[in-house]
């Protein structure tokens, strides 16, 4: 759909197409909403990524908080929500031979009891040896260094999620 179609959206459809851009933070695209009319959809993403960087370091780690483990237990379940299932099979997250199911999943924990918040990456841009070098790397960082750096990558996810949804070169003619 083009920047003009999601101007036209009523609020619910805004929120049930977008919804999901940021993990699991439909309330992201509520407040985004009334932002209405973007001029294309790189204002869109501008306008999210100001209400993430916005938000209080509390709020950030709530958006961290909303992401699931890689390769952890809503992929074992098929829980997952389907943008997630997406880019963690493209990252070969759902094919781990035992060995690497168990190092992601100890080094899982060590960050969640580090950081309070689970690692995230877009996965869509890494690999799984990338994804598993950064996940050992990342738990020697600082927790607001790693805060940015999560919101950074969640930034990343949302970015190639509108791009998913919305038509990047059809500037709305207001």
């Amino acid at each position: 759909m083009d920047i003009a179609a999601v101007n036209a959206l009523p609020y619910e459809d805004f929120v049930d197409i977008l919804g999901n851009v940021v993990e699991k933070c439909p309330i992201v695209a509520a407040a985004v909403w009334s932002r209405r009319p973007f001029v294309s959809s790189t204002a869109l993403e501008a306008c999210i990524n100001d209400f993430i960087d916005a938000l209080p370091e509390s709020g950030k780690e709530g958006i961290l908080r909303c992401h699931p483990d890689l390769a952890g237990r809503d992929l074992q379940s098929g829980t997952l929500t389907r943008e997630s299932c997406e880019e963690q099979a493209r990252a070969g997250m759902d094919a781990l031979n035992s060995a690497e199911a168990s190092r992601v999943a100890w080094l899982n924990e060590e960050y969640k009891k580090r950081f309070g918040f689970p690692f995230v990456i877009c996965a869509r841009m890494s690999d799984k040896a990338d994804i598993l070098r950064q996940l050992s790397e990342r738990n020697q960082n600082e927790r607001a260094v790693e805060r940015a750096r999560g919101i950074q990558e969640v930034k990343k996810i949302c970015h190639l999620r509108l791009r998913g949804l919305v038509l990047t070169d059809a500037p709305n003619k207001l």
